[in-house]
């Protein structure tokens, strides 16, 4: 048994080790772009409009906003590193390699979705660094704010990963970022309170599962939310439960790979 475990963790480490390499050789692709756009956000959005906007709950208008901007960062970084890999992977047929291993399916899961956190967390990071040019940062919770980047950077990890299981082609890992993240981020409440919207769009707003993520990342920032946290955490939690399950059960089925 012991022999099994260490086997899987040789396993693990040298998955997690490739994805980490992989997306660090090539910083200048990876994780120099956002701190550029991000940067961006701050100047237009935060010194430019914002000076021009009242306080939100309390908050300066670029303080307001900032928790969502890391993490729509960490969102976009975490699910592209992950659907990138796997589907070269398949694109290449090593993957198959992989699956037809002794290497159980969870191990594969496992350290694909270790690999896209990391790119999230270390862009995330680098983010927050580029905000602090702009203001000052004052983190009220910080079990909330850790838990919080950690479950949406594996959230976004593992569905980066279904989407590649089922492209077919470099264009299909493209069109849920840009016709599905990509608004979702927008009308997630990163650049406004839902309080702003009228009684429909706010119940309309509550059906965005990423404005229960950015209300998180919120709270723990600055102590604030449009969202209680326990529901905005048991959304999370669910999340993570079942595409993790789905995804699990695609790999040991090897959907869209075995011929």
């Amino acid at each position: 048994m012991s022999g099994y475990i260490q086997a899987n963790l040789v396993a693990l480490q040298t998955i997690v080790v490739k994805e980490v390499l992989r997306f660090t050789r090539i910083w200048v692709q990876t994780v120099l772009p956002p701190a550029i756009t991000m940067a961006l956000y701050f100047v237009i959005f935060g010194n430019l409009i914002g000076s021009q906007i009242s306080a939100m709950d309390g908050f300066s208008y670029i303080d307001y906003i900032v928790p969502g901007i890391i993490l729509m960062a960490i969102i976009s970084h975490s699910y592209a590193n992950v659907v990138s890999s796997f589907y070269g992977a398949k694109f290449q047929r090593h993957v198959e390699e992989l699956l037809v291993s002794p290497t159980p399916s969870y191990v594969i899961l496992t350290g694909f979705v270790l690999g896209g956190t990391m790119r999230g967390l270390v862009v995330g990071s680098i983010v927050t660094l580029v905000s602090l040019l702009f203001t000052s940062l004052h983190v009220q919770h910080p079990l909330v704010l850790i838990g919080t980047v950690l479950m949406t950077s594996v959230i976004f990890s593992i569905a980066g990963l279904i989407n590649a299981v089922y492209a077919n082609s470099f264009d299909d890992i493209s069109i849920i970022p840009t016709f599905i993240l990509t608004p979702l981020s927008y009308l997630g409440g990163v650049f406004y309170t839902i309080k702003m919207l009228p009684e429909f769009w706010q119940q309309v707003s509550l059906l965005n599962p990423i404005l229960y993520l950015v209300n998180a990342m919120r709270f723990g920032m600055l102590g604030v939310s449009d969202i209680e946290l326990t529901t905005s955490f048991l959304i999370m939690g669910v999340f993570v439960l079942v595409l993790g399950t789905f995804a699990l059960v695609l790999l040991e089925r090897g959907v869209g790979i075995k011929s």
